[in-house]
């Protein structure tokens, strides 16, 4: 999808929210949740477990596990459902300050970019399944801007910018089925320093693509995370091949 197009679908989801009214913490009527990462926290207790994750060479600023259990690893999957994003405030922001309008439009472009990104790879369906992954994500470190002063303020403005100039993301894949871990990241690459969302005014058009770009790169971390995830191992590799073709290694008949 192009950035122009991408910017046009963020300011049609912010657009959409304008007449709604939604609390700005925990689960709202359109589903979207709202916490806070804990104090003194650089991870938010999102993910099922951390305690298979560790640094990875290949990315910048990044903490990941994959499976490699023969039976529940990435390779086995077909499809993947993609839960809505959990938005996770800094631990100094009062998440009842937290636009309404903004909230949801971060929510929904975020998912739309991940989407995008893994829909070659797995099929987006909607039903838990044997062979389905669920695509779990949150946004962490969101924080606020000062009060819109009123002179300052139209229709358009939201009452406090959106910053994602400190976000990171967590993401896991977890079976459809069991809940069990089955690759799981957590991405502090800082890819939207000075970047926050004040207006719903499509007009401001540099503002849209500072926040798009910065999703659209997290997304495609998860995409190239997830294509050197589903890369064989050694050992895959050796367990195909016997599979394919279990005599290769037998010596011929006499």
């Amino acid at each position: 999808m192009s950035i122009k197009k991408r910017i046009s679908c963020l300011a049609v989801a912010l657009a959409a929210v304008l007449s709604c009214s939604r609390p700005a913490s925990g689960p709202g009527v359109d589903g979207l949740v709202v916490k806070k990462m804990p104090a003194d926290k650089e991870v938010s207790g999102f993910l099922s477990t951390y305690a298979n994750l560790k640094p990875n060479p290949e990315f910048e600023s990044t903490v990941s596990y994959v499976s490699q259990d023969p039976v529940r690893n990435i390779h086995k999957y077909v499809a993947v459902i993609v839960d809505p994003p959990i938005i996770y405030l800094a631990a100094d922001t009062d998440e009842k300050t937290l636009p309404d309008r903004g909230r949801a439009a971060l929510v929904e472009y975020f998912q739309d970019a991940i989407t995008e990104a893994v829909e070659d790879a797995y099929p987006v369906v909607q039903s838990s399944g044997p062979l389905v992954l669920r695509l779990r994500s949150a946004i962490i470190g969101v924080t606020l801007g000062p009060a819109m002063p009123v002179g300052r303020k139209d229709d358009k403005s939201l009452e406090r910018a959106i910053n994602i100039g400190k976000v990171g993301v967590e993401i896991e894949f977890v079976d459809s089925e069991t809940g069990q871990q089955i690759a799981a990241v957590v991405d502090r690459k800082n890819l939207g320093e000075g970047t926050a969302l004040s207006s719903i005014d499509s007009s401001r058009e540099e503002k849209f693509r500072e926040v798009t770009q910065a999703f659209d790169g997290w997304a495609k971390r998860l995409r190239d995370f997830l294509d050197s995830a589903e890369e064989l191992s050694k050992e895959d590799v050796a367990r195909t091949e016997r599979t394919n073709f279990p005599y290769a290694s037998e010596p011929a008949a006499k």
